[in-house]
């Protein structure tokens, strides 16, 4: 009888000890758990930055457009060392299809923003005087290789003329396009480019001098 008490009473001791170890484990796992969590939240404490922002801190700062043709030639091909002849080919075929269409993030700085859209669109709307400055070059050019004195006297006045009135068109122009602009961009385009109406007559000029099918980006408008 005492040995059936003792082995009753040891039973239930090492039920005991099996019972706290098990809530000791239980605990220990729900605060492992608790912890993982906690861990969880802190790392998500704050909303997910979105792939492009990622991407950007990995890379770095970006670098500012560039502000002329050379600088953009010059960084494209720093770009494309990696690349292959032929891949660099149609990498820039695409560059001047995009930058012919007016895709801003292939133009160059001077031709960015909506006010130089709108310089360009009134330009291709009208005849200007400046286009007839290339064609009436070459002629004067030619003029002064035939033997005659007339033609050669009065090829170089005509050109002259011709040029002080593509200046003076040019001119007006550029009066009526900053007087436009204030009223189409009252607040700007949030470009830094100057919107006087000498920077915009000089802009319109450069536009206006090169043949139709020669200017880039190519006219969204007809005459």
């Amino acid at each position: 009888m005492n040995l059936l008490r003792r082995s009753a009473k040891t039973n239930d001791a090492d039920e005991g000890v099996s019972l706290s170890k098990g809530a000791s484990a239980q605990a220990a796992a729900a605060a492992a758990a608790d912890a993982t969590v906690a861990a969880k939240q802190v790392g998500k404490g704050r909303p997910t930055p979105k792939r492009s922002v990622a991407e950007g801190r990995r890379r770095g700062p970006v670098a500012p457009p560039p502000k002329t043709q050379r600088e953009a030639i010059k960084r494209s091909r720093a770009g494309t060392k990696s690349l292959s002849k032929d891949e660099r080919r149609a990498l820039s075929a695409e560059r001047r299809v995009k930058m012919a269409r007016g895709d801003q993030a292939f133009l160059m700085t001077r031709d960015k923003g909506d006010i130089r859209a709108f310089v360009r669109d009134q330009v291709d709307l009208r005849r200007n005087f400046a286009g007839l400055l290339m064609p009436m070059a070459i002629i004067s050019f030619i003029i002064l290789l035939i033997p005659n004195a007339y033609l050669q006297t009065f090829g170089p006045l005509v050109l002259l003329v011709l040029i002080l009135a593509a200046v003076a068109d040019t001119t007006v122009l550029g009066s009526r396009l900053a007087k436009q602009v204030r009223t189409e961009f009252p607040n700007g385009d949030g470009s830094t480019l100057s919107r006087t109406g000498r920077a915009l007559g000089f802009y319109a000029f450069n536009r206006a001098i090169m043949p139709r099918r020669w200017r880039v980006p190519k006219p969204r408008v007809k005459r």
